[in-house]
């Protein structure tokens, strides 16, 4: 035999070997689809991409947001940013040099001539209100944001690598586009968060889980699972989604706003109708709060304080953490207190008998101050500027994993033990320990009309400043 053609044959049967067992080690086993534990989350896809798994820190009070750590460049270097999925446009502060910062220049990221030219299509896909010309296909995108207590941010579009380790083992150094902001202002009564910048997790073309899909690194799938005490986890692909047990709901296709808007519900408390139908609901982890519309509000606030008649706890004006607060007869120290006195609020969409429940317990809207008092995590969004939106936020995502299955445009949520990280490292033989995986003032876009809401600190909308 000729011995070029037996060189070929030669690696002929080496590649059907090598299929071979790459095909057998992605079949996964009846062993690796059962769940390890009780309260285990069953992963139901491993063949397809991976998926980027982050510890989560924060809280809701006093904090008023939930961070990770994600290292940027190369070198890498470690930056906190606040996650979100009310904005697309992930930026950090900017050594440019930076103007209004909170973080050191040691802290800040170093652009270096890797900005992106306006002619870009990640610079036409900001969604941002303003639609500057691009005189020059190189001159650099610019981007403002504008919050909605007055604080903006003013910046370029820069591309720069995201080194990442998948949860599969795999390492990856993907160029990202993001936002280097170099003139931060915060002209109103609160003070900016401590953290370096966003991550935005929206919908739109610049959010860095569509960016992620765009490159074949994971699906546009983002879940993040919250916890009552501080920790939690951010996972961005689909790998975490439990294969039963969500509850789903569509979102909302037909809506200009990029935002993860679901609808209509029905208002119930305590398992019993409210009389409030129709609502509108925006799932947001960059607003700490939740907010319903004023004819939602007064209803939950009015049967509140009916069921409150002759219980141990009184309104207090003493108390400015939140607008409405209520004492015991000496400074409480936990919701175990006084949860009981407390009903369930659920958001029932869909139909009566069928409808998705999204179920928000006392200790998910409710908060104990610095003071010792309970006060309503539920706030009145029409006096801030949200018009008829209505707004689910941290303190009602705690103990819940939620998914924005941008895949297949919808939205899902499953109680969860978000105090631990999913066990992926027994699946995959990758390392989640904080080593691995070092471990928000929020924003909300497309949304104000402009009316006084510089009252609360955690709303935000791009725009034209």
């Amino acid at each position: 035999m000729n011995p070029k053609q037996e060189t070929r044959n030669l690696h002929f049967l080496v590649f059907v070997f090598y299929v071979f067992v790459l095909c057998a080690r992605f079949q996964p086993s009846d062993a690796t689809t059962k769940d390890s534990s009780a309260g285990q989350v069953k992963l139901q896809n491993r063949r397809l991409g991976s998926s980027v798994v982050f510890p989560v820190s924060g809280n809701v009070y006093p904090l008023g947001y939930y961070y990770v750590l994600l290292n940027i460049g190369n070198p890498p270097k470690l930056f906190d940013l606040d996650i979100d999925t009310g904005s697309d446009l992930t930026w950090v502060q900017c050594d440019a040099p930076c103007n209004g910062c909170t973080k050191p220049r040691a802290k800040q990221y170093k652009p270096n001539h890797n900005t992106l030219p306006c002619s870009h299509h990640l610079c036409s896909g900001l969604d941002l209100t303003q639609n500057r010309p691009c005189d020059d296909p190189e001159d650099q995108c610019d981007y403002e944001i504008g919050y909605s207590d007055h604080a903006s941010s003013i910046g370029a579009l820069v591309t720069d690598e995201f080194p990442l380790k998948l949860a599969n083992g795999s390492i990856m150094n993907p160029h990202l586009t993001f936002g280097c902001g170099y003139d931060q202002q915060n002209p109103g009564p609160h003070p900016p968060p401590p953290t370096a910048g966003i991550l935005g997790l929206g919908r739109g073309k610049v959010g860095i889980s569509t960016q992620l899909k765009s490159l074949g690194i994971t699906k546009n799938v983002i879940v993040h699972c919250l916890s009552h005490t501080g920790k939690g986890f951010l996972s961005i692909g689909d790998e975490l989604v439990p294969s039963s047990g969500v509850t789903w709901n569509s979102l909302a296709t037909n809506s200009a706003s990029k935002n993860y808007m679901t609808g209509p519900a029905e208002l119930l408390f305590n398992d019993k109708t409210t009389g409030v139908k129709g609502i509108n609901v925006v799932f947001d982890s960059g607003s700490s709060y939740t907010y319903f519309n004023a004819e939602a509000y007064q209803a939950i606030l009015d049967l509140i304080r009916k069921d409150l008649n002759g219980k141990p706890l009184t309104d207090t004006k003493d108390d400015k953490s939140l607008p409405v607060c209520w004492k015991g007869k000496k400074p409480l120290k936990s919701l175990d207190e006084v949860k009981k006195y407390f009903k369930t609020i659920t958001l029932r969409f869909g139909n009566q008998k069928n409808g998705q429940l999204f179920q928000v317990p006392p200790e998910s809207y409710l908060i104990i101050t610095e003071k010792g008092n309970v006060c309503l995590g539920i706030l009145n969004g029409t006096e801030v500027g949200l018009n008829s939106y209505n707004i689910i936020g941290d303190i009602s995502f705690q103990g819940i994993m939620v998914i924005y299955d941008n895949e297949k445009q919808r939205i899902g949520w499953i109680s969860s033990d978000c105090d631990k990280l999913p066990n992926v490292n027994h699946d995959y033989g990758g390392d989640l320990s904080e080593e691995a995986y070092p471990i928000g003032f929020g924003l909300i876009k497309e949304l104000f009309s402009g009316s006084d809401s510089s009252k609360n600190k955690n709303l935000v909308s791009d725009g034209e400043l």
